[in-house]
Protein backbone atom coordinates (compact mmCIF):
# COMPACT_ATOMS: atom_id res chain seq x y z
CA UNK A 1 0.00 0.00 0.00
CA UNK A 2 2.56 2.54 0.53
CA UNK A 3 4.51 2.08 -2.30
CA UNK A 4 1.19 2.31 -4.28
CA UNK A 5 1.33 5.46 -2.23
CA UNK A 6 4.40 6.93 -3.29
CA UNK A 7 3.79 6.35 -7.52
CA UNK A 8 2.90 10.07 -8.41
CA UNK A 9 2.85 11.54 -5.19
CA UNK A 10 6.45 12.04 -5.71
CA UNK A 11 6.63 9.21 -8.15
CA UNK A 12 9.00 7.23 -5.78
CA UNK A 13 10.80 10.06 -4.41
CA UNK A 14 12.89 7.19 -1.80
CA UNK A 15 14.26 5.55 -4.69
CA UNK A 16 15.00 8.81 -6.21
CA UNK A 17 17.19 10.41 -3.09
CA UNK A 18 20.56 8.70 -4.23
CA UNK A 19 20.41 9.98 -7.40
CA UNK A 20 19.77 13.07 -6.08
CA UNK A 21 21.87 13.41 -3.20
CA UNK A 22 25.21 14.96 -4.88
CA UNK A 23 23.27 18.10 -5.90
CA UNK A 24 21.22 18.94 -2.93
CA UNK A 25 23.21 16.90 0.27
CA UNK A 26 22.17 14.12 2.19
CA UNK A 27 20.22 16.09 4.46
CA UNK A 28 18.11 17.60 2.51
CA UNK A 29 17.30 14.10 1.27
CA UNK A 30 16.26 13.51 4.46
CA UNK A 31 13.63 15.99 4.48
CA UNK A 32 12.15 15.24 1.33
CA UNK A 33 11.36 11.86 2.92
CA UNK A 34 9.74 13.57 5.72
CA UNK A 35 7.93 15.92 3.39
CA UNK A 36 6.43 12.66 1.26
CA UNK A 37 5.35 10.64 4.87
CA UNK A 38 3.74 14.11 5.56
CA UNK A 39 2.06 14.62 2.61
CA UNK A 40 0.97 10.88 2.53
CA UNK A 41 -0.88 10.61 5.59
CA UNK A 42 -1.87 14.39 5.29
CA UNK A 43 -3.53 13.38 2.45
CA UNK A 44 -5.34 10.19 3.56
CA UNK A 45 -6.40 12.62 6.88
CA UNK A 46 -8.36 15.33 5.07
CA UNK A 47 -9.77 12.24 2.72
CA UNK A 48 -10.83 10.73 6.04
CA UNK A 49 -12.38 13.59 7.09
CA UNK A 50 -14.03 14.47 3.60
CA UNK A 51 -15.70 10.78 3.29
CA UNK A 52 -17.14 10.69 6.85
CA UNK A 53 -20.76 11.83 6.89
CA UNK A 54 -21.23 15.75 9.04
CA UNK A 55 -23.91 13.75 10.73
CA UNK A 56 -21.70 11.52 12.65
CA UNK A 57 -18.83 14.29 13.47
CA UNK A 58 -20.45 13.90 16.91
CA UNK A 59 -19.67 9.89 16.63
CA UNK A 60 -16.85 8.62 19.44
CA UNK A 61 -17.03 5.06 20.22
CA UNK A 62 -17.54 5.33 23.85
CA UNK A 63 -18.15 8.34 25.87
CA UNK A 64 -14.18 8.92 27.32
CA UNK A 65 -13.01 9.04 23.37
CA UNK A 66 -12.76 12.50 21.24
CA UNK A 67 -15.38 12.47 18.77
CA UNK A 68 -14.78 13.60 14.95
CA UNK A 69 -15.05 16.79 15.27
CA UNK A 70 -12.88 16.84 18.29
CA UNK A 71 -10.18 14.92 16.34
CA UNK A 72 -9.95 17.40 13.61
CA UNK A 73 -10.13 20.95 15.40
CA UNK A 74 -7.14 19.39 17.62
CA UNK A 75 -5.17 18.23 14.48
CA UNK A 76 -5.80 21.80 13.07
CA UNK A 77 -4.07 23.32 16.43
CA UNK A 78 -1.41 20.51 16.75
CA UNK A 79 -0.03 21.15 13.21
CA UNK A 80 0.24 24.72 13.75
CA UNK A 81 1.99 24.36 16.95
CA UNK A 82 4.35 21.81 15.52
CA UNK A 83 5.30 23.28 12.63
CA UNK A 84 5.79 26.65 13.63
CA UNK A 85 8.77 25.05 15.55
CA UNK A 86 10.34 24.18 12.33
CA UNK A 87 11.59 28.15 11.30
CA UNK A 88 10.25 31.52 11.19
CA UNK A 89 6.70 31.07 9.83
CA UNK A 90 3.96 31.89 11.59
CA UNK A 91 -0.04 31.71 12.12
CA UNK A 92 -1.93 34.05 12.39
CA UNK A 93 -4.31 33.70 14.75
CA UNK A 94 -7.81 34.88 15.81
CA UNK A 95 -10.28 35.00 18.21
CA UNK A 96 -12.04 31.89 16.72
CA UNK A 97 -8.51 29.74 17.50
CA UNK A 98 -8.51 30.70 21.61
CA UNK A 99 -12.22 28.99 21.41
CA UNK A 100 -12.99 25.95 23.72
CA UNK A 101 -11.85 22.68 21.93
CA UNK A 102 -15.19 21.67 23.00
CA UNK A 103 -16.83 24.73 20.83
CA UNK A 104 -14.99 23.91 17.86
CA UNK A 105 -15.78 20.17 17.85
CA UNK A 106 -19.07 21.50 17.07
CA UNK A 107 -18.32 23.61 13.87
CA UNK A 108 -19.56 22.32 10.79
CA UNK A 109 -17.93 19.58 8.91
CA UNK A 110 -17.11 21.95 5.91
CA UNK A 111 -15.42 24.39 8.51
CA UNK A 112 -13.27 21.38 10.28
CA UNK A 113 -12.04 20.22 6.93
CA UNK A 114 -11.33 23.15 5.81
CA UNK A 115 -9.44 24.79 8.39
CA UNK A 116 -7.18 20.94 8.64
CA UNK A 117 -6.17 21.73 5.11
CA UNK A 118 -5.24 24.61 5.93
CA UNK A 119 -2.67 23.87 8.35
CA UNK A 120 -1.50 21.14 6.42
CA UNK A 121 -0.80 23.72 3.65
CA UNK A 122 0.97 26.02 6.38
CA UNK A 123 3.11 23.14 7.17
CA UNK A 124 3.60 21.76 3.53
CA UNK A 125 5.14 25.56 3.35
CA UNK A 126 7.14 25.22 6.35
CA UNK A 127 9.32 21.79 5.98
CA UNK A 128 9.67 23.22 2.10
CA UNK A 129 11.45 25.91 4.16
CA UNK A 130 14.04 23.86 6.29
CA UNK A 131 16.57 23.70 3.34
CA UNK A 132 19.12 21.17 5.26
CA UNK A 133 18.46 19.00 8.38
CA UNK A 134 21.09 19.78 10.74
CA UNK A 135 19.14 20.47 13.81
CA UNK A 136 18.33 17.44 16.40
CA UNK A 137 15.17 19.66 17.93
CA UNK A 138 14.29 20.09 14.30
CA UNK A 139 14.05 16.56 13.74
CA UNK A 140 12.51 15.80 17.22
CA UNK A 141 9.67 18.50 15.81
CA UNK A 142 8.98 16.76 12.58
CA UNK A 143 9.43 13.25 14.02
CA UNK A 144 6.44 14.18 16.58
CA UNK A 145 4.43 16.17 14.15
CA UNK A 146 4.63 13.01 11.27
CA UNK A 147 3.82 10.55 14.05
CA UNK A 148 0.90 12.81 14.81
CA UNK A 149 -0.58 12.42 11.34
CA UNK A 150 0.13 8.66 11.62
CA UNK A 151 -1.54 8.18 14.99
CA UNK A 152 -4.53 10.45 14.33
CA UNK A 153 -5.19 8.50 10.85
CA UNK A 154 -4.66 5.26 12.79
CA UNK A 155 -7.58 6.63 15.02
CA UNK A 156 -9.94 7.64 12.14
CA UNK A 157 -9.48 4.43 10.17
CA UNK A 158 -10.76 2.58 13.29
CA UNK A 159 -13.55 4.94 14.03
CA UNK A 160 -14.53 4.87 9.76
CA UNK A 161 -14.61 1.14 10.50
CA UNK A 162 -16.66 0.99 13.47
CA UNK A 163 -19.06 2.73 11.55
CA UNK A 164 -18.85 0.28 8.72
CA UNK A 165 -17.08 3.10 6.19
CA UNK A 166 -13.63 1.57 4.12
CA UNK A 167 -10.65 4.23 5.40
CA UNK A 168 -8.96 5.82 2.22
CA UNK A 169 -5.48 3.77 2.65
CA UNK A 170 -7.79 0.74 1.98
CA UNK A 171 -10.00 1.81 -0.98
CA UNK A 172 -9.27 0.40 -4.34
CA UNK A 173 -7.89 2.44 -7.28
CA UNK A 174 -11.09 3.81 -8.64
CA UNK A 175 -11.92 2.63 -12.64
CA UNK A 176 -11.18 5.42 -15.16
CA UNK A 177 -11.50 5.02 -18.63
CA UNK A 178 -8.76 6.80 -20.73
CA UNK A 179 -9.48 8.40 -24.49
CA UNK A 180 -7.74 8.53 -27.44
CA UNK A 181 -6.02 12.14 -28.44
CA UNK A 182 -3.85 12.62 -31.09
CA UNK A 183 0.14 13.52 -30.77
CA UNK A 184 -1.15 16.95 -31.54
CA UNK A 185 -2.82 17.43 -28.10
CA UNK A 186 0.14 15.75 -26.28
CA UNK A 187 2.52 17.71 -27.23
CA UNK A 188 2.26 20.71 -25.75
CA UNK A 189 2.67 18.86 -22.38
CA UNK A 190 6.60 17.46 -23.16
CA UNK A 191 9.02 19.08 -20.35
CA UNK A 192 10.40 19.35 -17.19
CA UNK A 193 7.97 20.32 -13.84
CA UNK A 194 9.45 21.12 -10.71
CA UNK A 195 6.77 19.71 -7.54
CA UNK A 196 8.81 20.78 -4.52
CA UNK A 197 12.84 22.00 -4.50
CA UNK A 198 14.60 18.79 -5.19
CA UNK A 199 11.66 16.37 -6.69
CA UNK A 200 11.12 17.50 -10.43
CA UNK A 201 9.63 14.96 -13.40
CA UNK A 202 9.77 14.96 -17.36
CA UNK A 203 7.39 14.31 -19.29
CA UNK A 204 8.10 12.89 -22.72
CA UNK A 205 5.68 11.27 -25.60
CA UNK A 206 6.77 8.05 -27.26
CA UNK A 207 4.57 6.45 -29.87
CA UNK A 208 1.83 8.72 -29.23
CA UNK A 209 1.79 8.26 -25.62
CA UNK A 210 2.70 10.71 -22.43
CA UNK A 211 5.24 9.45 -20.62
CA UNK A 212 6.32 11.07 -16.95
CA UNK A 213 9.60 9.79 -15.41
CA UNK A 214 11.48 11.50 -12.07
CA UNK A 215 14.92 12.27 -12.06
CA UNK A 216 15.66 8.27 -10.93
CA UNK A 217 14.05 6.49 -13.24
CA UNK A 218 10.67 4.58 -13.07
CA UNK A 219 8.79 5.89 -16.11
CA UNK A 220 5.04 5.25 -16.32
CA UNK A 221 2.51 6.29 -18.55
CA UNK A 222 -0.23 9.06 -18.56
CA UNK A 223 -3.43 8.39 -19.82
CA UNK A 224 -5.73 10.93 -20.83
CA UNK A 225 -9.30 11.33 -19.62
CA UNK A 226 -9.42 14.72 -20.95
CA UNK A 227 -7.50 16.90 -22.78
CA UNK A 228 -6.38 18.50 -20.04
CA UNK A 229 -6.77 15.43 -17.10
CA UNK A 230 -4.68 12.47 -17.17
CA UNK A 231 -4.11 9.35 -14.93
CA UNK A 232 -2.11 6.64 -14.17
CA UNK A 233 -2.29 2.98 -14.01
CA UNK A 234 -0.56 2.03 -10.79
CA UNK A 235 -1.76 4.56 -8.23
CA UNK A 236 -5.24 6.23 -7.25
CA UNK A 237 -3.61 9.55 -8.55
CA UNK A 238 -4.68 11.92 -11.27
CA UNK A 239 -2.87 15.16 -13.04
CA UNK A 240 -4.83 18.14 -14.40
CA UNK A 241 -2.25 20.18 -16.71
CA UNK A 242 -2.78 24.35 -16.03
CA UNK A 243 -2.20 27.16 -18.97
CA UNK A 244 -1.67 30.64 -18.66
CA UNK A 245 -4.21 33.43 -21.18
CA UNK A 246 -2.08 32.55 -23.86
CA UNK A 247 -2.42 28.77 -23.79
CA UNK A 248 0.86 28.16 -23.12
CA UNK A 249 1.12 25.17 -20.64
CA UNK A 250 2.24 26.37 -17.39
CA UNK A 251 2.67 23.42 -15.15
CA UNK A 252 0.17 20.86 -13.50
CA UNK A 253 -1.91 19.67 -10.31
CA UNK A 254 -1.61 16.36 -8.49
CA UNK A 255 -4.64 15.11 -7.21
CA UNK A 256 -4.03 12.53 -4.81
CA UNK A 257 -6.36 11.51 -1.32
CA UNK A 258 -8.49 14.97 -1.59
CA UNK A 259 -5.13 16.90 -1.37
CA UNK A 260 -3.79 18.99 -4.42
CA UNK A 261 0.14 19.58 -5.56
CA UNK A 262 1.12 22.16 -8.02
CA UNK A 263 4.17 21.75 -9.76
CA UNK A 264 5.79 24.35 -12.15
CA UNK A 265 6.80 23.52 -15.74
CA UNK A 266 10.66 25.03 -15.63
CA UNK A 267 11.42 24.06 -19.50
Amino acid sequence: MLRRALIVIALTVPAALPAQSPAIGGSRDVMLAFENFALIFGSRLTAAFDSIPAARYDYRPTPSQQTIGYIAQHLENANYSLCERLGDLKHSRTAKDSLPDTVKARWPKDTLVARVRASLRFCDTAMERVGQLESVARTSTLLAFETDLAEHYSQLAVYMRLLGMVPPSALPPKRRTAIELPATALSPYVGVYQLARGVQFEITMREGALLITPSSGGTVRLWPASSNDYFVKEADAEITFTRDASGTVTGFVLHQYGRDRPARKIR
